[in-house]
């Protein structure tokens, strides 16, 4: 593996979350298979979400080969333009909390991409659109400090626009934000996101890169193409 990035996968789904169907000793084994040197177990959690500390124990009673480290995560939905998070109270023993855009951060609450599309129809002006999300990602990395962006700017071809509409500015000041904040950014492999232009300013910035497969299904895990080409593409850029 040309990237040291590409050893981990920091963003690994079980069967605790809904729509996975391996479970955490699946995944361990298959991210020793695949040669990786660290896995990282991530499930969803609402604010009503109870079974963290039923999923911690899980994790502790793993046999874990050697030769890898099994990190641990748990990925909310940021909220509103404030940087709220869809987040129950947590128990000690998560590393990081994975940030995740499945939704528009609105100022009231999350938005579903129809709806922004409606209002991008009725009127309200892309820069517009852009600027509060790129605001939300921003507080949200200043609220919980020390965590990881999952996908970060998926949302965006669901609403109309892509991170090519965001330009530069917008991108070294998130990028800036995620240095400031040691917020890891995950390259995904499944959303194919964020972009060389993106990770350029990431590195510019002294933010840290991490590759994820964002897997529901342990075959999955560690895997890469869409995650190497974007790497390709930094480097040579």
């Amino acid at each position: 593996m040309s990237h040291a990035a590409l050893r981990g996968d920091h963003h690994v789904h079980s069967t605790f979350s809904d729509d996975a169907v391996s479970t955490l000793a699946e995944n361990v084994a298959a991210a020793a298979a695949a040669g990786l040197t660290t896995v990282r177990l991530v499930d969803h959690v609402r604010q009503s979400t109870t079974w963290v500390p039923e999923y911690l124990a899980a994790v502790r009673a793993l046999v874990v080969p050697e030769g890898l480290t099994v990190l641990t995560g748990v990925e909310a939905k940021i909220l509103d333009t404030s940087g709220g998070l869809d987040i129950p109270v947590l128990p000690e023993g998560i590393d990081r909390i994975l940030i995740a855009d499945h939704q528009f951060p609105g100022i009231d609450g999350p938005l579903g991409p129809t709806a922004v599309r409606e209002r991008i129809a009725a009127g309200w002006a892309a820069e517009d659109v852009l600027d509060q999300f790129v605001t939300a990602l921003i507080a949200v990395m200043g609220r919980y400090p020390g965590n990881q962006l999952a996908h970060c700017f998926s949302i965006l071809p669901k609403i109309g626009l892509s991170e090519d509409d965001l330009g530069d500015e917008r991108i070294a000041a998130w990028a800036r934000a995620a240095a400031e904040t040691d917020t890891l950014v995950e390259v995904n492999e499944k959303w194919g996101c964020p972009g060389i232009r993106s990770l350029m300013a990431l590195r510019e910035a002294g933010a840290e890169i991490v590759a994820s497969t964002d897997s529901h299904v342990a075959s999955d895990v560690g895997r890469y193409s869409r995650v190497i080409a974007l790497l390709d593409g930094e480097d040579r850029s």
